[in-house]
C-alpha cells in the first residue's frame, strides 16, 4: 500500500478521504479525461457504490465532445499495449486485462484489426474505443466493421457510450484496488 492507504475496509472510504490530487490521480485510471477526474473528485464524498456509478455517469454525459476524446487518448487500440496518452501502471494493467480476448486471436484476425482500426481512425479522428471486457477477436471485429457504416456524430456517442461502459468497470476494480 501507498502512503496514502488509510486501515479501511472500503475502497469508497478511502477514496473519499483522499487528497484531492491523490484522488484526482486514482480517478483518472478509470477514465483519462482530466475534467471528468476533476468533477468527480469534486463531487466527493459519495454514500455508497451506486452514487458513486451514478455521479460518473452523470458527470461523463456532461462533457464536452473533447474531453471525451482525450479519455479515447488513454487507451491503446485493440490488440496494442500501449496508448497515445502514457497510462499509469494500474490503468495499463487494466486495459491489458480488458483485451485478454485478444490472446487468441491468430495472426490474420490480428492484421484484419489492424487495417480496419487505420480505416477508423483516418474516418473519425480517433480510435476505435470499445468495451472488450469478455468480448472475442470475431466481437469485436464484427463491432468495428459494423461502426465504420456510422456517421461521425452517431459513432462518437457509440464511442462515448463504450467509454461510459469501461469507466463504470474500472471504478469497480478501483474501489477493490483501493480497498486493499
Amino acid at each position: 500500500m501507498n502512503e496514502h492507504s488509510i486501515d479501511s475496509p472500503s475502497g469508497l472510504a478511502r477514496l473519499n478521504s483522499l487528497p484531492p490530487a491523490v484522488a484526482e490521480a486514482e480517478l483518472r485510471k478509470c477514465c483519462g479525461s482530466s475534467e471528468w477526474a476533476r468533477r468527480m473528485t469534486m463531487a466527493r464524498p459519495f454514500i455508497n457504490d451506486e452514487k458513486l456509478a451514478s455521479k460518473a455517469e452523470e458527470i461523463w454525459w456532461s462533457l464536452s465532445p473533447s474531453d471525451w476524446l482525450q479519455a479515447f487518448r488513454s487507451h491503446p487500440k485493440i490488440g496494442e499495449r500501449r496508448a497515445a496518452q502514457p497510462a499509469e501502471a494500474g490503468e495499463q494493467r487494466w486495459s491489458e486485462q480488458e483485451q485478454s480476448g485478444m490472446h487468441t486471436a491468430s495472426q490474420g484476425k490480428i492484421k484484419e484489426l489492424e487495417e480496419l482500426n487505420s480505416i477508423y481512425e483516418k474516418r473519425f479522428g480517433y480510435i476505435f474505443v470499445i468495451c472488450a471486457t469478455g468480448k472475442t477477436p470475431d466481437e469485436m471485429l464484427a463491432a468495428l466493421r459494423s461502426r465504420l457504416d456510422h456517421g461521425p456524430e452517431e459513432e462518437l456517442r457509440c464511442a462515448a457510450a463504450e467509454q461510459a461502459q469501461i469507466t463504470k468497470l474500472r471504478l469497480d476494480k478501483l474501489m477493490k484496488d483501493v480497498a486493499g
